[in-house]
């Protein structure tokens, strides 16, 4: 989309990958686990994995995406589609954060897929169903996005991406290591509130560059 910016593609990525990550899945399960009987540097070791697992995602996904990022009407179809996926997390992230959404402290009985922990984020990202979803639809749609800046774009879309997981484990598992209540259940709400008005936000904007496409 010709409104694309590096700063801005680096700051929505970041709180699109932030809202994700804040809800309870595998990895999530794997990082509190792991880094209750390793310590620390176990949630940034399996967010290693994670990370690996995504840079390869986005190369293949960039190589094949290339040649279709020209017409107007795909990009009406990304604003449309991306823009709707948006709205429908946003609606998510804030029903949670003016809920009654705890801050995850303890596993779910899942415990890490294999002895090596990078490679239990690697397992443990595949294993989410919702992981595939979420690169089939909104990441594919984003990566196109950022495929208008060239690779300077998906660079910026890749490294929002990782750094909002980075942070987020490497809070959960400094918590879990230190046993300190860093983050207590009022602030979560309250960053999963601002995060899911934030992709609402983020949401309409895709929306409306997409009918601008199909109007233009």
């Amino acid at each position: 989309m010709p409104e694309a910016t590096i700063t801005l593609i680096f700051i929505t990525s970041f709180t699109v990958a932030l809202s994700g990550a804040m809800m309870p899945g595998p990895v999530l399960a794997i990082t509190i686990s792991e880094s209750a009987r390793s310590g620390f540097w176990a949630g940034p070791k399996i967010i290693l994995g994670h990370a690996i697992l995504e840079l390869a995602v986005v190369t293949a996904l960039a190589l094949g995406l290339s040649r279709f990022i020209a017409s107007d009407l795909v990009s009406a179809v990304i604003g449309l589609i991306g823009g709707g996926i948006l709205l429908a997390m946003g609606a998510i992230a804030l029903k949670q954060g003016l809920g009654n959404a705890t801050m995850p402290t303890a596993a779910d009985g899942k415990a890490g897929r294999s002895g090596r922990v990078i490679l239990s984020g690697i397992l443990g990202s595949m294993s989410n169903p919702y992981w595939f979803i979420w690169w089939i639809t909104l990441g594919t749609v984003y990566l196109i996005w950022a495929l208008s800046l060239g690779v300077v774009g998906v660079a910026s879309f890749f490294t929002g991406h990782i750094l909002a997981d980075f942070g987020w484990y490497a809070l959960v598992a400094f918590i879990v290591a230190t046993g300190r209540k860093v983050m207590n259940d009022r602030v979560y709400r309250g960053v999963l509130a601002v995060c899911g008005l934030a992709l609402l936000a983020l949401g309409v904007y895709f929306i409306i560059s997409g009918v601008r496409f199909l109007t233009g």
